[in-house]
């Protein structure tokens, strides 16, 4: 059986993917959301980016997983796509949810303009606080989605953003599908654009906004099924 391991972005946990892993199992599939440390019910919890990396591969060490399709979403692209190489032959497949995408000795804030959420982590103890309602406008939420994201986003561990990632080859080498959510940008970051030349990645569409897993759930359900078949 597939498994599914999936990562959501900053500020969110396992929860985030609770109406997209009712779908997976309903058809079949084995779903597990996972919390990264400092997050959610995990708050409090020390936490840089290697931290991160170590999450993903020690849940999938820890449940015997084979078969795996890593899902990572926004930050989570980061720490997925270096867990990715670190679980060799368990992989099946890596989805990439309209996320960034890690460079070996850069951080999640490298090449984007990002002094604000520099600023931003030293005003609040370390930490990037989540966006409010209205910073989720035009990502085609309703108000009670965009209430949900609110409601349970938490401050994110903010060296996770700031320190490097740490690869051994290039991500183009893995099996992946990248997911480009349209509402958020038409365009890949330059990152993956340089990536989706690989022949094993592919580049998939959804007309909707940066958190499908609330606004889209069966559609991103079904696109991570077709991507499992992939090979």
């Amino acid at each position: 059986m597939t498994r599914f391991v999936m990562v959501a972005g900053a500020w969110l946990g396992a929860w985030a993917w609770d109406e997209v892993a009712a779908e997976l199992r309903a058809a079949g599939y084995g779903a597990h959301p996972l919390t990264l440390s400092g997050l959610a019910e995990k708050q409090g919890v020390p936490a840089g980016q290697q931290t991160h990396v170590r999450d993903i591969v020690d849940e999938v060490e820890r449940l015997g997983l084979r078969d795996v399709v890593l899902v990572g979403h926004s930050y989570s692209g980061v720490p997925v796509g270096q867990a990715a190489e670190r679980i060799g032959d368990r992989l099946r497949r890596v989805v990439l949810v309209d996320a960034n995408v890690p460079v070996d000795g850069e951080s999640f804030l490298s090449g984007w303009p990002s002094e604000e959420v520099r600023r931003s982590i030293e005003a609040h103890d370390g930490r990037w606080p989540p966006p409010a309602a209205d910073d989720c406008a035009g990502q085609g939420l309703t108000d009670e989605q965009m209430a949900r994201f609110t409601a349970g986003s938490t401050p994110h561990p903010g060296a996770t953003l700031t320190e490097p990632a740490v690869l051994e080859r290039s991500p183009g080498e893995l099996p992946t599908t990248y997911i480009k959510c349209l509402l958020d940008g038409e365009e890949p970051p330059p990152a993956v654009a340089e990536l989706l030349k690989s022949d094993r990645w592919e580049l998939v569409t959804m007309d909707t906004g940066h958190w499908p897993m609330f606004s889209r759930p069966r559609e991103l359900a079904r696109i991570l099924r077709e991507a499992a078949a992939d090979r």
